[in-house]
């Protein structure tokens, strides 16, 4: 017998894989135009905005939910996991958007080295995709696999970052807008990871942290 309660749940996850598939397309594109040298700014701007404006439809019908039928046990789990994952796509589109600003703010890149954000943003992509898969498909090794990949993405911008400090001679544009795109990606690598963290304590109410590994 079909619950009530199970047709806005079924309600909640489709919004939730449409608001995680427009916000990879909206990474996926702030990195391109990155390697491309292409401005893409106002695109994004739009963009971010249109994943917030998701974020708020979804956490809305989280919280009709809960006070209509007071759901309980993993229900409760799934709820509170799809506010935080809502939220985890809204800042990809935010860091998206940021990514855009650094080639608005510094103009033509196509002399610097790019291939530590190429490398980067590969990971960064893969960890998104990753991320997503694990809540359609509530993968767990998935999920695990997302907050393993995270280290590569933190080791590539800490490594741009003391080599900036050290390098006397290191272009001073590309530098930081290396560093401020390095770190963009970095943290949408964390967000992915606290979204297959997400869906760790959806399927087993466990907190993931450095030790569950």
């Amino acid at each position: 017998m079909v619950r009530l309660m199970d047709i806005g749940l079924e309600r909640l996850k489709s919004l939730i894989i449409e608001m995680a598939d427009y916000s990879a397309e909206t990474v996926f594109l702030a990195i391109d135009s990155y390697s491309r040298g292409e401005d893409l700014t106002d695109q994004l701007y739009a963009r971010a905005q249109q994943i917030r404006a998701m974020e708020d439809e979804a956490n809305e019908l989280a919280v009709e939910i809960i006070a209509r039928y007071q759901p309980v046990a993993s229900d409760v789990r799934f709820l509170k996991s799809c506010m935080e994952i809502s939220y985890g796509f809204s800042r990809f589109g935010r860091y998206a958007f940021d990514i855009a600003q650094v080639l608005r703010i510094f103009g033509d890149l196509s002399l610097c080295n790019k291939v530590a954000v190429e490398e980067a943003g590969a990971y960064a992509k893969e960890m998104v995709k990753m991320s997503i898969k694990a809540f359609v498909e509530k993968d767990l090794e998935a999920a695990r696999k997302v907050r393993e990949m995270d280290a590569f993405v933190d080791r590539m911008y800490f490594s741009i970052l003391k080599k900036a400090a050290q390098t006397s001679d290191y272009d001073m544009k590309c530098m930081i807008s290396e560093i401020l795109i390095l770190r963009y990606l970095e943290r949408i690598a964390d967000h992915a990871t606290y979204i297959g963290d997400s869906v760790v304590y959806i399927i087993s109410g466990q907190r993931m942290t450095k030790s569950s590994l």
